[in-house]
């Protein structure tokens, strides 16, 4: 996307907080008319009123996908940007309002439900935002949703992770295959000190977290890369992470991915699977 921002829409899940509300008052700054996806409409108008430029609040609950539905039938007009941003990040075992495990339908089921009921009007670029953490992700397409496993908060999010990388390997697959001009690119933000880190209530958790924290970066250093994949002259399933230690932070730069990441059969398997589970599919 190399034309000028301004005049162009948006969408930022997950925009309320974090790197999704840097992302949201970077891309506003910029001229573009961005509209704040949020569970919370009082957390998205404050962060909306701290901005720049255009806003609009509407609700979406990712974990929710009658929420889904209703937000993409009420919100009907055409779409430059669909960044995927919000995310949860190793809660205890919790499910959606669908009955699935919480990382996996908020960071993926819930993206890939909203990708594909908004597809039809977005005409520019799918960014999600992934993570490094998926290079540790197994992907148990029989045990998505940690229904017949002992949960762990980690492998959870690690498999989310992977999810998402290889939602966006099949999309970008779909989109060529149909001759759209739609790119999708994900994003590994690095390490940002926002509230995801203080998420996991258990110890191992915690303890992890007071770890990374001297490694992470602020909400605005970790949008950089968000920002990159979205707006960068780019080829489509370009994996965007910082480029500095341990890809925590620095400037962005495109990056290898995990083996799994990168299997083609594995992102069609969990692709077929992820339509069954949410009753949405590829509609071009």
């Amino acid at each position: 996307m190399t034309e000028p921002l301004a005049g162009r829409t948006a969408v930022v899940t997950g925009s309320n907080s974090g790197i999704g509300r840097a992302t949201a008052r970077s891309l506003a700054g910029q001229g573009v008319r961005v509209v704040l996806a949020v569970r919370d409409l009082d957390r998205g108008r404050a962060a909306a009123s701290s901005m720049n430029g255009r806003t609009e609040v509407r609700r979406l609950d990712l974990a929710d996908l009658a929420s889904v539905r209703d937000f993409t039938e009420s919100f009907t007009d055409p779409v430059d940007l669909l960044i995927n941003n919000a995310g949860v990040m190793m809660p205890p075992l919790g499910r959606t309002a669908d009955g699935f495990e919480l990382q996996f339908g908020i960071n993926h089921l819930g993206h890939f439900a909203l990708t594909n009921l908004l597809l039809p009007r977005i005409r520019g670029r799918v960014v999600t935002v992934a993570a490094g953490g998926h290079q540790a992700g197994k992907l148990d397409l029989d045990d998505p949703n940690w229904e017949r496993r002992p949960y762990r908060p980690f492998p959870g999010y690690a498999q989310s992770k992977l999810a998402n990388m290889l939602f966006t390997a099949e999309l970008q697959r779909r989109l060529t295959a149909a001759g759209s001009g739609v790119v999708a690119t994900v994003a590994n933000p690095g390490l940002a000190a926002t509230n995801l880190l203080g998420h996991g209530g258990n110890l191992p958790t915690r303890i992890m977290n007071a770890l990374l924290r001297p490694l992470s970066q602020s909400d605005e250093g970790g949008a950089r890369t968000t920002l990159h994949a979205a707006t960068a002259d780019l080829p489509g399933d370009t994996y965007i992470s910082p480029g500095g230690f341990l890809q925590a932070r620095g400037v962005p730069t495109i990056t290898g991915r995990s083996r799994a990441a990168r299997d083609p059969g594995l992102a069609r398997r969990l692709w077929t699977l992820s339509e069954e589970l949410t009753g949405t599919a590829f509609p071009l």
